[in-house]
């Protein structure tokens, strides 16, 4: 592989998906090429492209990214731009926000629709999972445009270039922090840096006003036939980061506590950052690719607000009293939460009837299937749940979320009068031992109820009580999530009372 010392920092827009199987279209690349000593820019690139089939560009796709179908109309097609791309891209450290999952596969993809060998790099920095582990959650989610508001960089454009130039000044503006924290830890100790442009909460849940003056490093972005021929020749300078495997050819595994390096000890962080890329996770929603981890916390409430008020039916629940705030989460960052008179929003839902038993077609990060059943929801529980939906979207809306909300009730097209949630049971792993963290009992006829005991974790005996028909009185935890550009509410049965008619 030739060696080429730049740092190929790139991003790409696609379409959204609009049903399950349909797969992404490119609609735009950009890169840029970073002198790894400087992070100075040494050259660019960005075009549209035209997909195959311009169809794919949805309403939903122009919302995310605000890529118009006749915007593409004369741009050249990814064959047209592959040698291009290649040479951008093969053998060079690749880096980007949330590539590995997204950006770096989507490459592959195209790459294998022309019948091309795709290019290889010859390492991968992705610098959601490098901040997540080094910066910590205090910008919140750590999506880019949380990253910049935190730093005051202004707006994320979802534009490829755009993206690029403003994940490099992220970079440099969380480096620069984690320089001053290492370098005086007795006057900066931890969770004492936070940014004025953070996103605060009142207790009210409301944001408080956006500077509207604010810098914004975004710029239209021009489509440009090749790369600038200024400093067509980089200088040679060998590459701060050591060479790294690429995904595909490394087994998932989750790193081990060790003693943590110099914060600037750039070839360790280079190696750190590829494990940490490889973490995989539990995520909030069903998702058959294997995510990186969230980082570990205890969610902690206002004083104000007690912990629980118990579990209430639907019935009980008072529509204008609930509320969606936010909470500490994890070092200095929030997560929204629902409340109810001051306490944790829970619900009692008693005599559910199951409608799809029990799902193993997910899996987490060890294998496990994702375990999760889907029941029919009364008016009154689809009258709270629509509420907590609305509240919660625009909690996600205010703070500038562009993700796609999924609401938590089902009304599929034909069945208006028949909707579903989907209730997720969620699992404890201790040691290398795995158990359900929903607590079973089965309830006889007789009114006798008695606590069901697994021996191990075998989601096919669960088969045998949550069946289709089965009636069960579910304690449900209602739990936000704002996660790869998918939001909503998910619904975890903490206790489940299944009967046995």
């Amino acid at each position: 592989m030739e060696n080429k010392t730049e740092i190929a920092f790139f991003d790409i827009e696609t379409t959204v998906p609009t049903r399950p199987g349909q797969g992404y279209a490119m609609l735009e690349f950009g890169a840029i090429l970073v002198c790894p000593k400087k992070l100075e820019e040494l050259r660019s690139y960005s075009t549209l492209v035209r997909p195959s089939n311009p169809k794919l560009i949805s309403s939903l796709s122009v919302r995310c990214n605000g890529i118009m179908p006749e915007a593409v109309v004369s741009a050249p097609s990814f064959a047209d731009i592959a040698d291009t791309v290649y040479d951008i891209l093969h053998g060079r450290i690749w880096a980007g926000h949330n590539i590995v999952r997204f950006d770096c596969v989507r490459i592959r993809e195209a790459f294998t629709e022309i019948g091309r060998e795709a290019p290889e790099p010859k390492g991968t920095i992705d610098t959601l999972a490098l901040l997540t582990q080094k910066f910590g959650r205090r910008a919140g989610n750590m999506k880019m445009a949380s990253l910049a508001t935190y730093f005051g960089l202004g707006n994320q454009t979802h534009r490829s270039l755009d993206d690029v130039k403003m994940n490099i000044e992220v970079l440099k503006h969380c480096a620069t922090v984690l320089f001053l924290e290492s370098s005086l830890p007795d006057t900066f100790p931890e969770n004492h840096w936070v940014s004025p442009n953070a996103i605060t909460r009142s207790r009210n849940g409301k944001s408080p006003a956006l500077n509207k003056d604010s810098p914004s490093s975004s710029s239209n972005i021009k489509s440009t036939p090749a790369l600038s021929p200024e400093n067509d020749r980089a200088e040679e300078k060998p590459s701060l980061f050591s060479p790294l495997t690429t995904v595909e050819k490394v087994p998932y595994s989750i790193a081990s506590n060790t003693a943590q390096p110099d914060t600037f000890d750039m070839v360790a962080l280079g190696n750190e950052m590829n494990a940490a890329s490889l973490q995989p996770d539990v995520t909030m929603e069903e998702n058959p690719i294997l995510q990186p981890p969230e980082m570990p916390s205890t969610v902690t409430v206002p004083e104000s607000c007690s912990d629980s008020l118990g579990f209430l039916e639907p019935d009980e629940v008072s529509l204008p009293s609930i509320r969606a705030l936010h909470v500490p989460f994890f070092r200095g960052s929030q997560r929204v939460k629902l409340f109810y008179e001051g306490a944790i929003l829970q619900l009692c839902c008693p005599r559910l009837r199951i409608r799809f038993g029990i799902s193993k077609k997910f899996s987490d990060h060890a294998g496990r299937p994702r375990l999760s059943f889907v029941v029919d929801a009364p008016p009154s529980l689809c009258g709270v749940l629509d509420t907590c939906d609305s509240i919660v979207q625009k909690v996600y809306a205010d703070s500038g979320s562009s993700s796609d909300w999924r609401c938590v009730v089902s009304r599929r097209q034909g069945f208006v009068n028949y909707p579903t949630v989907r209730l997720h049971i969620p699992t404890a792993v201790n040691g290398d031992v795995a158990q359900y963290a929903t607590d079973m009992y089965l309830k006889e006829p007789s009114g006798t109820i008695q606590k069901l005991i697994f021996s191990k974790f075998d989601a096919t005996e669960l088969d045998t009580f949550l069946k289709p028909g089965t009636f069960v009185d579910s304690y449900l935890s209602l739990d936000p999530y704002d996660y790869q550009q998918s939001s909503g509410i998910r619904l975890v049965a903490t206790k489940l009372i299944i009967h046995n008619e």
